[in-house]
């Protein structure tokens, strides 16, 4: 019947501990950023489990994680796997599992900022894994008031996911010029979010 996956994942979602990545972008969305996100900012190859109350375990296999805080290409403040603002000052250094916890934390703010401005990435509404997981990275590198106002955003909720897969391959300058990392990381976001694409 139709209703039966939105269903099985809803009564699914009711095992997961609220404020969990998992519960706010599902599980499987949840696993791709904890997996990404590390391979996107530092290069970094890690192994991921969410458990069925939505924990995270995120365990290093290989590369390096950025525990002393430094200057990114910008000149911003920046830590462990691309975390920057709030607490992320020079001088500090963090352990890996401080950077796993801060990690989980902004990701799981930066899903409930994205899923609150697009409507189009609901729980409710399946096959959006990817596309959810594409969005939550561009907003975790440019911001989420960037993002909620992008036409990615608008393009979701209108329903037009291959047109939002290729509008966010248009966020790729940092300091005012087109860097060749950005235009890279945008392609694989957008390889990614073109997976769920029919």
């Amino acid at each position: 019947m139709p209703g039966e996956p939105i269903e099985a994942a809803s009564a699914a979602r009711g095992l997961l501990k609220k404020g969990t990545l998992a519960f706010i972008v599902g599980p499987a969305t949840a696993a791709l950023l904890l997996t990404n996100i590390p391979a996107e900012e530092s290069g970094r190859k890690v192994d991921v489990t969410i458990a069925k109350d939505g924990a995270a375990t995120v365990k290093p296999v290989s590369g390096p994680q950025y525990l002393k805080v430094y200057l990114d290409m910008v000149g911003v403040a920046t830590a462990c796997d691309g975390l920057t603002g709030k607490g992320i000052k020079m001088g500090l250094i963090f352990t890996e599992a401080q950077c796993a916890v801060m990690l989980e934390s902004r990701l799981a703010e930066t899903g409930q900022e994205v899923m609150a401005c697009t409507p189009g990435l609901a729980l409710t509404i399946p096959g959006r894994d990817r596309v959810r997981a594409a969005a939550v990275s561009l907003a975790y590198n440019v911001g989420t008031p960037t993002y909620c106002k992008s036409t990615m955003r608008a393009q979701i909720n209108a329903g037009q996911i291959k047109a939002s897969c290729t509008s966010l391959t248009w966020f790729n300058r940092a300091g005012g010029r087109v860097v060749d990392g950005l235009v890279k990381r945008r392609g694989r976001e957008q390889a990614l979010c073109l997976m769920d694409v029919a």
